[in-house]
């Protein structure tokens, strides 16, 4: 009679455990309080003929963000971000390097099925670079810069997404760029690519989100 006993409470404790974690999960998705850690990786390739000179650009940029929920939609974090860019045309190389840091603000507005969440998010960011010709510097550069992106999370897991970014939907940014023999210039510019579908694959971010 013991043992009975015992075995129906241990049959009890576990079913009661069973249904505070169904009761506890919330699937795939965000909740008020969560926590996310996200890398997104961004890079860009194109070769093209400049009257008979073959001019070939790489860039490459990596930016880790972590946010917190403050409601099962809305999101707010910190970012950083470093990048670099090589153009190549004939004996000439022109490479710069970038260092970036700011905050962002993330909202889902739309499901696409369980698994599939996307969001807008507006960032701003403070930057600074060094651009080089052949080895030498020929000017550096501070920015100010605030953009409205969007993306798409795709939960492989109820802890693991997969990020698609499409960047740059609207930007604005503020450049002051200095040269080594002295002399500044300022340039403040907007740009707007509404059409998403063309940016992307024109510039594809990838990323992987942890949520907590």
């Amino acid at each position: 009679m013991k043992k009975i006993i015992l075995s129906l409470a241990a049959v009890l404790a576990f079913s009661a455990a069973n249904a505070q974690d169904k009761k506890e999960s919330k699937g795939f998705g965000f909740s008020e309080g969560n926590v996310i850690v996200e890398g997104n990786l961004s890079f860009g390739s194109s070769t093209t003929d400049n009257g008979g000179a073959e001019v070939k650009e790489n860039s490459l940029n990596f930016s880790p963000k972590v946010g917190y929920f403050l409601s099962d939609k809305l999101a707010l974090g910190v970012e950083l971000g470093v990048g670099s860019a090589k153009e190549e045309t004939g004996a000439n190389e022109t490479t710069s390097n970038t260092f970036n840091a700011g905050v962002f603000a993330r909202y889902y507005f739309l499901d696409l099925g369980q698994r599939f969440k996307t969001y807008t998010e507006a960032g701003l960011g403070f930057g600074s670079g060094k651009n080089e010709v052949n080895g030498n510097e020929t000017s550096s550069n501070s920015s100010l810069n605030f953009g409205i992106d969007l993306g798409i999370n795709y939960f492989v897991t109820e802890n693991f997404a997969i990020n698609f970014g499409l960047n740059n939907v609207l930007g604005y940014s503020n450049t002051t760029t200095e040269f080594p023999g002295g002399g500044e210039t300022k340039v403040s510019s907007f740009n707007g690519n509404l059409n998403v579908f063309n940016n992307f694959f024109d510039t594809p971010s990838f990323g992987l989100t942890w949520k907590f």
